[in-house]
């Protein structure tokens, strides 16, 4: 029950109503460089000097920069009655764009892409579909010719789903002893970015990430380096091209972007590629079993109806799935981070 003081002020219903403007304001600070500028200079400068690097407006300058301060992603101190800004420690590590756990590629993503679909979130609890038509002029199946039609489009992509295995890609390797599978696939892993901490992990650990073609010319050239001898890539679309044998298949954010009868497809033809005593690995967002949480399972539920024709699920539903395809001995785990894994076994 409420208690009778949040049924006097609903302070919970004024932060969400307020939720966007915490975050366009920090999408805000990142796209116009702030977080960077100060990186770079060092020491806490004016907003007038702000304003002035990065062409900008004084006056709306220190409005976003006061606003930062209010979030905790910068500092203020007064010298001659003026303001003068700096970076926090976690806007240093996460915000500035050359850091190597930056979540920028993220965070401009959010803003450039998702920020702009929310909008039509009615229409899609209406409808029922994606919303890319409304949101950009395409359907949800022309989306990645849209995003592979430049190297540059593709980059900006590419580094968005690197960023966040840099953060808890670790947790999601050790959250189950995988040292027994030597051979690994990564179905569309993109840049390599899981497979790093699998071969830094697993010493025996060879994986080979199997994605599209133009995703694999631009992984091997801006993502991995030569001494990552034990990463290799095959070129191949898995839901049409065939699927190699291997020790272990990871499906890291694949399963959520497709219908159930999709999903059953792939898993099943991942089935009869698996060796005797191989396994599936998928890593996903989870509901609780009751759906009551977490919050961010059920938020990331309703972008993947904006921005796909799949869902986040429980773990008895993955279960369902790896059950039907023929997998046994299903195991799911949470890290506490933002993904969670499920082990299953042929």
């Amino acid at each position: 029950m409420c208690s009778s003081e949040e049924l006097e002020y609903p302070q919970k219903l004024l932060d969400y109503q307020c939720g966007f403007l915490v975050s366009k304001t920090m999408f805000t600070a990142c796209e116009l460089g702030v977080f960077d500028l100060l990186h770079e200079v060092q020491e806490p400068i004016a907003a007038t000097t702000i304003a002035s690097r990065l062409s900008t407006s004084v006056d709306g300058m220190e409005r976003l920069l006061d606003a930062c301060v209010g979030l905790k992603l910068l500092k203020v101190e007064l010298k001659n009655n003026e303001g003068h800004y700096s970076n926090t420690d976690v806007s240093t590590l996460y915000l500035v764009k050359s850091s190597p756990k930056t979540l920028y590629h993220m965070i401009t993503y959010y803003s450039q892409t998702t920020y702009k679909l929310w909008h039509f979130l009615p229409e899609a609890i209406r409808e029922g579909k994606s919303q890319y038509e409304r949101g950009f002029g395409i359907s949800s199946k022309e989306v990645f010719e849209a995003i592979y039609r430049s190297e540059e489009e593709m980059l900006k992509f590419l580094y968005h789903m690197d960023t966040i295995w840099t953060i808890c890609g670790k947790d999601i390797i050790q959250a189950f002893d995988l040292s027994v599978f030597c051979s690994v696939y990564d179905l569309g892993g993109c840049t390599g970015g899981l497979a790093k901490h699998f071969v830094s992990t697993y010493n025996e650990t060879t994986v080979t990430i199997m994605d599209l073609p133009s995703v694999v010319q631009t992984a091997k050239k801006k993502f991995v380096t030569d001494e990552e001898q034990r990463i290799h890539f095959l070129e191949g679309d898995f839901f049409n091209d065939p699927i190699p044998e291997a020790d272990l298949f990871v499906l890291a954010r694949i399963i959520h972007d497709w219908t159930e009868e999709k999903c059953l497809n792939l898993l099943r033809k991942i089935y009869q590629s698996c060796r005797p005593g191989g396994g599936v690995l998928l890593v996903e967002v989870l509901l609780n079993e009751d759906r009551s949480g977490p919050l961010t399972s059920q938020l990331f539920s309703l972008n993947m109806l904006i921005q796909t024709e799949g869902r986040e699920r429980t773990p008895t539903e993955y279960t369902k799935l790896l059950a039907d395809s023929g997998f046994r001995d299903i195991e799911a785990k949470v890290t506490g981070k933002l993904y969670d894994v499920i082990l299953a076994r042929k």
